[in-house]
């Protein structure tokens, strides 16, 4: 393994997707900025990812909070860390109707799903425009192809991300900063518990879920070739080619099918 001597920033770094992120970049010999809340679980996983032989720096910081989001790339400044890759992981989702879901709940999932995604691409960005140079993965979601009953602020959060993330890649494509967006579909990870999904028809069969690990590599070859997204998955792909064909109506019913709780 080569050291690149560059630093990879990658929030929701300790668990799922993230955490697998984390593992590919730090194989292929880049140091990491890992952030997560909790301490300990930094603690550990940045123990497990010095054995690969870089650096690891990691900063707890809650990104429900706007200003944690300033506040962590103050640090990185502080400590003279310039990232040449962002990761734009953390992200969660609530379960249920929108008529009966909590409001507070859902205001924190905005902040944490877009708030803070934008303001940390905005910090990286005026740092590496000087440089020339910098990778952006932005993780969206095959819900953003799709409306979302029964977990409608999250599909929503995540069509922001794909839309936005196609516009700032359009404008920064001749600055040497690349922007792709990771779509994956379901997948093995701690999302569910945290969206108090357990009980939806989609986990009826966990079986089907992708592996965290195989949506890494994905995305980690998709930014590394400079791709403006990657769907993940056959099935997934064929999913969003599907919703193509047919109207918003229909897509709607359709995940409102897939999503309602097992009982009804």
């Amino acid at each position: 393994m080569e050291r690149k001597h560059q630093y990879v920033l990658i929030t929701g770094a300790t668990s799922g997707i993230g955490y697998e992120l984390a593992k590919q970049f730090a194989r292929n010999g880049y140091d990491l900025v890992i952030v997560a809340r909790d301490h300990e679980e930094l603690s550990k996983k940045a123990n497990e990812f010095k054995e690969y032989g870089i650096n690891v720096v990691s900063i707890s910081k809650n990104l429900f909070l706007q200003e944690e989001a300033y506040s962590l790339y103050s640090e990185l400044k502080m400590n003279g860390i310039s990232p040449e890759i962002l990761v734009n992981d953390a992200g969660q989702g609530v379960y249920g109707k929108f008529q009966d879901t909590d409001i507070h709940r859902e205001l924190d999932i905005i902040n944490l799903n877009i708030i803070s995604v934008i303001i940390l691409t905005k910090l990286f960005i005026k740092d590496r425009l000087s440089k020339g140079s910098g990778k952006i993965l932005n993780l969206a979601s095959v819900a953003s192809k799709f409306p979302g009953p029964w977990h409608s602020v999250y599909h929503a959060t995540k069509a922001f991300v794909l839309s936005w993330s196609e516009a700032i890649r359009e404008e920064l494509k001749d600055s040497g900063i690349s922007v792709t967006a990771l779509l994956p579909g379901p997948t093995n990870t701690d999302f569910f518990n945290k969206a108090d999904m357990n009980k939806s028809k989609l986990l009826e069969d966990k079986d089907t879920l992708a592996s965290p690990e195989e949506v890494a590599i994905d995305g980690y070859h998709a930014l590394m070739n400079g791709n403006d997204k990657v769907i993940s998955g056959l099935k997934n792909k064929f999913s969003v080619v599907m919703s193509n064909l047919s109207t918003d109506t229909m897509v709607a019913h359709r995940m409102s099918e897939m999503q309602k709780p097992m009982e009804k």
